[in-house]
């Protein structure tokens, strides 16, 4: 019955920053499909699912904070090279909560964007 997940949206306060960051220091590729719309956001392709951005002022989902909570609510992705990807956010000076050993069967490293969603990558 179900394909998979095809989207996951976010709200953000500063497109251009968020763009800076999803597209400059994580290196996701900005889909160009995005739809006209009458608000500002845009959408990354990552895999087979996507990532919308949204700024939306009246939106109830920001956290508050930036703090690192791996319990709060946050999406994952799989990433082929985790060392990679740790190299790559200590090249930008992106906090990081490293969990390589869990009770998990893998290794998980958690990040906020500048609007405080969290994102868990492992591998």
């Amino acid at each position: 019955m179900y394909e998979g997940i095809h989207h996951v949206s976010l709200l953000v306060t500063d497109i251009e920053k968020s763009k800076h960051f999803y597209g400059e220091i994580l290196g996701f590729e900005e889909s160009h499909h995005r739809p006209d719309f009458d608000f500002p956001g845009a959408w990354y392709q990552i895999g087979q699912t996507q990532l919308h951005l949204i700024v939306h002022p009246e939106g109830k989902i920001l956290r508050g904070t930036r703090l690192i909570d791996s319990r709060d609510g946050h999406f994952a992705i799989r990433v082929k090279n985790i060392k990679q990807f740790i190299k790559r956010m200590e090249k930008n000076e992106v906090e990081i909560l490293n969990k390589p050993n869990n009770k998990t069967d893998w290794h998980q490293v958690f990040i906020s964007d500048p609007d405080g969603n969290l994102i868990e990558f492992n591998c």
